[in-house]
């Protein structure tokens, strides 16, 4: 046993080693910007003067063959991106807001330094309370997402749905056009995994109760990028914060409209499989 131990939390130090903490610091800033800016959607040139990573959002009636809208699609380096943890490795850390002294000293990160806020955000969205009709978990292993996702789901086949980018290119925004009809996928629920900046993988998954539609979309993008993105559309948004970001970009309020958004490519939909 203490051999195990050990074992694993020299894997834990070498992941730690070779993260990037850059991209700790960039996705904590840009939670920060998502929930602390007021945007207006579009700016003089027809695009969005702030934040260029809130162009995720768009209305349902947006979805149809020959729709233009600006879109943000993140390209991250495999080589540099962190993965799971297995089982034995993610039991053998703590993982809770009361133990940050301890997990700052491991990682020798200074406290209050932008990879410290960025963890103990991380941390504290990890530990609020679900909304009604929600259900919802961190996971930093592919076995723990599978085995909470099945307890939202039931005991079923899984399938995975991603963004796929299919031709890199160093523009994050830029214009896309729908290449056809978007395709529903008929689900009745789903589990939405989604990246968290920490200095190892970390998910923050959410299934939610209630009329959600998933949709593939191709997208041609104006610089020649094509992607297969996944969108999701929330059509009941009575329960949601009144100062969610989407609001401030698409406008209106809790109730008042569906809000549907992409998927970065790092993110993962989890739907029972036919």
């Amino acid at each position: 046993m203490a051999s195990s131990s050990c074992s694993s939390f020299i894997i834990y130090l070498l992941l730690i080693q070779f993260c990037s903490a850059r991209e700790i610091v960039d996705k904590n800033q840009n939670n920060d910007r998502n929930e602390e800016t007021h945007i207006n959607l579009y700016g003089k040139n027809g695009v969005y003067d702030l934040d260029p990573a809130l162009n995720v959002f768009f209305h349902v009636h947006d979805l149809y063959s020959g729709k233009k809208m600006p879109v943000y699609f993140a390209v991250n380096d495999p080589s540099t991106t962190p993965r799971l943890l297995t089982t034995e490795q993610s039991n053998s850390i703590p993982f809770s807001s009361k133990n940050l002294p301890y997990l700052l000293q491991l990682t020798s990160l200074p406290e209050g330094s932008p990879q410290a806020l960025a963890m103990e955000q991380t941390l504290k969205q990890c530990e609020l309370d679900a909304t009604p009709g929600e259900t919802r978990f961190c996971a930093s292993s592919l076995e723990s997402m599978l085995d909470s996702t099945r307890e939202i789901l039931g005991m079923v086949k899984l399938k995975a749905l991603t963004t796929n980018i299919r031709n890199l290119s160093s523009t994050l925004l830029q214009g896309y056009t729908f290449l056809k009809e978007p395709v529903e996928i008929n689900v009745n629920d789903m589990v939405a995994c989604h990246t968290m900046a920490y200095p190892y993988a970390v998910y923050y998954c959410h299934g939610q109760k209630g009329y959600n539609r998933v949709f593939e979309i191709s997208l041609g993008g104006e610089n020649g990028n094509l992607v297969d993105a996944i969108a999701v559309c929330h059509m009941d948004t009575s329960m949601w914060d009144s100062d969610h970001v989407a609001f401030r970009v698409l406008g209106g309020q809790p109730g008042s409209s569906p809000v549907c958004h992409f998927l970065p490519a790092d993110n993962i939909v989890w739907i029972p499989s036919p």
